[in-house]
């Protein structure tokens, strides 16, 4: 059996396969050189991938240096945008670790739609493998399909899931949910939030408070608040992270459905932007298709395949 970070990360080169081909496609010269003249042509195609104005000028001036150092083949072309995306990504790896007092606290937030309660679930079971015990928080309570999502996805990674009816208040069941924790042991505790941003002023003022609550009972905030974003949207996550932002005080991303876009490279100005470290990466909607994120892994996928 192939060892399962291995199979996921061969999975995230097919996932960006369509943000590499619209990347590096109209590149490609049959001669297998790149010349100067397609340096504006380079441009196009990064911005067209979502990779935004400020870290296309990075990677187009790292392309210019290696084709003034002489090799304009396309192994080296190929070599200058690796280095140049990695270097831009390069605060955007971070690991997640427990510190401090148990449990510890991790909310998610996002608009309905991108893959919040799936990577909720797909999180504890991560977790789990890990020997860390998590204890899953329904506090979406406004839809009754959130909850009952979330119920049969912690039935299927074998966790445990806390929930009260539909139309509860969610500080109530953060509430509960954080004295069941410490009365039963748990390691972790992963908040499910709601998401519906055409309703922005009472959903984040619902956050807010959810975060208050957490914060009472902990004596400090939650140790992590999570944007789940759904990368086939692109930059446009960028103004939805800044109400979030504002709402709770996000700590890092999970950016899901690689696997569905062409533009794969919003991920560079969505954590630069943001100035927050992507956490986890996922490419399906399978349980086991969510990966703590590597930056050299990533861009090599988006690269080189």
């Amino acid at each position: 059996m192939p060892d399962e970070p291995t199979a996921f990360w061969e999975r995230l080169k097919r996932g960006l396969a369509r943000t590499r081909e619209s990347l590096l496609g109209p590149l490609q010269s049959p001669r297998g050189q790149i010349g100067t003249e397609l340096l504006e042509r380079l441009e196009e195609v990064l911005l067209g991938a979502d990779v935004g104005p400020e870290d296309t000028a990075a990677v187009i001036g790292a392309v210019q240096a290696s084709l003034a150092a002489g090799d304009a083949s396309w192994e080296a072309i190929q070599s200058a945008l690796e280095r140049a995306l990695e270097d831009v990504l390069a605060r955007a790896e971070r690991m997640l670790v427990f510190t401090g007092q148990r449990p510890a606290v991790l909310m998610f937030v996002g608009v309905n739609g991108s893959g919040k309660t799936t990577t909720v679930a797909k999180v504890a079971r991560l977790l789990s493998h890990d020997g860390v015990r998590p204890l899953l928080v329904a506090a979406d309570t406004f839809r009754a399909a959130a909850i009952d999502q979330l119920v049969t996805l912690a039935h299927e990674v074998r966790v445990e899931v806390l929930a009260h009816r539909p139309g509860a208040d969610p500080g109530a069941v953060v509430h509960d949910a954080l004295e069941h924790a410490r009365t039963a042991g748990y390691d972790a505790v992963l908040i499910d939030t709601a998401g519906r941003l055409q309703t922005k002023r009472p959903l984040m003022e619902e956050l807010g408070k959810v975060r208050r609550v957490a914060e009472r009972l902990l004596g400090r905030p939650p140790d992590e608040r999570i944007l789940v974003v759904d990368a086939t949207v692109g930059q446009n996550a960028i103004s939805q992270a800044a109400l979030f932002h504002e709402a709770v005080g996000l700590t890092g991303l999970a950016i899901t459905k690689l696997d569905g876009t062409a533009r794969g490279g919003a991920v560079v100005p969505i954590t630069r932007s943001l100035s927050l470290p992507i956490l986890w990466v996922g490419v399906g909607e399978g349980l086991d298709e969510l990966e703590p994120f590597r930056t050299k892994e990533f861009v090599r996928a988006l690269i080189r395949g």
